[in-house]
């Protein structure tokens, strides 16, 4: 008998290990089934822009600058302006049925809080409706990137996608790097970029175990996205010339520039959001209102400077091709700039890093001039600054250097620029997190209560809630009118420094608008019990 029971554990073990075995198969699947579907999802938001940037500028998204230059002032001014009007519409409509709560764009922060929060879960809906508001504002002349929505998009994707299948949260979490890897890789036709960028910003390890699917759903994307899209880099710069060893110390000194301007713009936007939401709180005003207002500062801004509609990777060509004067190009820095802030700050759908590296061109481009005027036939051409520009800038506004490096080479095929290109974008992103202290999707977290920066033990501290590992009221436990409470969306790092500072073995939980209700229960035995589980599977899923 002893023989009998003995023989079916072995045989439930080696079952265990065999299925555990086909689990990494219909991981793999899945990722490549992502890979395909966000791939469409992303040709599909592309074709969404170009249909609504021909009814309001008669060109499609990538050639934005010549059709605003060809129109009037006032066709150019009112295109933002309806585009406003047509994004309050959707973010009305998106709030009411509960797609889009608060009537807010998501993008790629909501899928780091997902991953972070919500076990790897993102909306269908909310992905949907965050991307059309997207194709409206960009293919209206909002100044922002396609990026964010699109990984957001792809991110949602792979949620619906695994949503019924049975996977863990760990799995869940891979997938949900598989759907935004795979955006990134259709997006820019980058698919090793596509794969960093998941790993880097948005699961934020590089376990062994993630790596595999999320280069699957990264490469069948890129297929997808070539047979439809062709297979080119979105820029081809032209020949810059010899380099010589005098350019990596200048690349280094641009760097600095770029750094500095980043970290100029991030402080300015935050500030600009801060004014926009203190305004509308002042004056009672709806945030309905705000799209169409700052379309109105945007209009005034592209009639006289077209560049700065849309992504803008025309302005980049054409700053590569050498189209623009020294003094032109530090305008344009300064309009851009403060066109993409009233953008994001205005609540237009849209992401920061496609501004980043059209910021970096045109101040990698100046610089390049600058120094042609001043060492003539010592120095490279303004090309090999613009690039490096590019990746220096959108590194340090992404907070993603490993992955924008890449996206850099993948987006102008050109890998000479190398340890140039790397020396700038490491200083640039040294330089925002001194100045910034965090990066763009950090400080958007930070407004909902959110820091990530912290490490594994200060994520699990305040990501975790009360609600998530409260249990019954106990019978018969001592209770008093004016004992402290628990409120149900409180951080589990509040919890246990509220448990301490009562010095109390546990406190009743009550919601955070009914003080009188008790709903639950949190003992710090519980407390404690959960922020050991959640680090020890943090441990295991980071290094397995």
């Amino acid at each position: 008998m002893t023989r009998n029971v003995a023989r079916i554990l072995i045989f439930l073990r080696k079952l265990r290990q065999r299925m555990a075995r086909f689990d990494v198969f219909r991981v793999w699947f899945f990722a490549i089934i992502i890979g395909i579907t966000a791939a469409y999802g992303v040709i599909v938001f592309r074709l969404a822009i170009d249909a609504v940037s021909m009814i309001a500028f008669g060109e499609t998204e990538e050639m934005v600058v010549s059709g605003a230059a060809s129109l009037g002032f006032a066709r150019s001014w009112a295109a933002p302006v309806i585009g406003g009007l047509v994004v309050s519409l959707l973010l009305f409509l998106a709030d009411r049925y509960k797609w889009l709560p608060g009537g807010r764009g998501q993008g790629i922060a909501d899928v780091i809080e997902a991953r972070a929060v919500s076990s790897g879960r993102v909306s269908l809906r909310a992905g949907l409706a965050a991307a059309a508001v997207s194709a409206v504002s960009l293919g209206s002349g909002a100044s922002a990137g396609r990026e964010g929505p699109a990984v957001h998009l792809g991110a949602a994707i792979a949620s619906i996608l695994d949503r019924h299948m049975g996977f863990d949260a760990k799995q869940r979490r891979a997938l949900l790097g598989c759907g935004a890897a795979a955006a990134v890789s259709a997006s820019f036709n980058a698919p090793v970029a596509g794969v960093l960028f998941a790993l880097e910003v948005i699961l934020g390890n590089y376990a062994l175990s993630v790596f595999g699917p999320i280069a699957a759903a990264s490469v069948a994307a890129a297929i997808i996205a070539r047979i439809h899209l062709g297979d080119f880099p979105a820029f081809a710069p032209p020949d810059y010339g010899a380099v010589a060893t005098i350019d990596v110390p200048f690349a280094a000194l641009l760097g600095v520039i770029c750094g500095l301007g980043a970290a100029g713009f991030l402080l300015s936007t935050n500030r600009l959001t801060d004014m926009t939401r203190e305004l509308a709180q002042r004056f009672g005003f709806s945030y309905l209102l705000l799209p169409p207002l700052g379309g109105i500062v945007i209009g005034l801004i592209g009639a006289g400077f077209p560049e700065i509609f849309g992504v803008g990777y025309q302005a980049v060509t054409k700053a590569l091709n050498g189209d623009y004067t020294i003094y032109m190009l530090v305008l344009l820095v300064v309009a851009k700039g403060a066109a993409t802030a009233v953008t994001l700050s205005c609540r237009f759908g849209g992401g920061v890093f496609a501004p980043g590296l059209v910021l970096g061109a045109f101040a990698g481009a100046a610089f390049g001039a600058a120094l042609g005027l001043f060492l003539p036939d010592t120095t490279a051409s303004p090309v090999y600054y613009a690039m490096i520009g590019m990746g220096a800038a959108g590194g340090a506004i992404l907070g993603a250097p490993i992955s924008t490096t890449l996206i850099v080479f993948e987006l102008t095929g050109e890998y000479g620029i190398t340890i140039s290109l790397m020396i700038a974008v490491a200083i640039a992103t040294l330089i925002v997190q001194w100045a910034c202290g965090r990066s763009f999707f950090h400080w958007q977290l930070s407004r909902r209560g959110y820091d990530l920066s912290e490490g594994p033990q200060g994520v699990i501290l305040k990501t975790i809630r009360v609600r998530d590992v409260m249990e019954r009221m106990p019978p018969g436990a001592p209770l008093s009118e004016d004992a402290a409470r628990l409120e149900t969306r409180q951080s589990l790092g509040a919890a246990l420094a509220q448990l301490n500072e009562a010095d109390e073995h546990g406190l009743p939980v009550v919601e955070h608008d009914d003080h009188e209700n008790i709903v639950g229960y949190l003992s710090r035995v519980k407390a404690l019990a959960a922020y050991n589980k959640a680090l020890i599977e943090d441990n295991i899923e980071h290094h397995t």
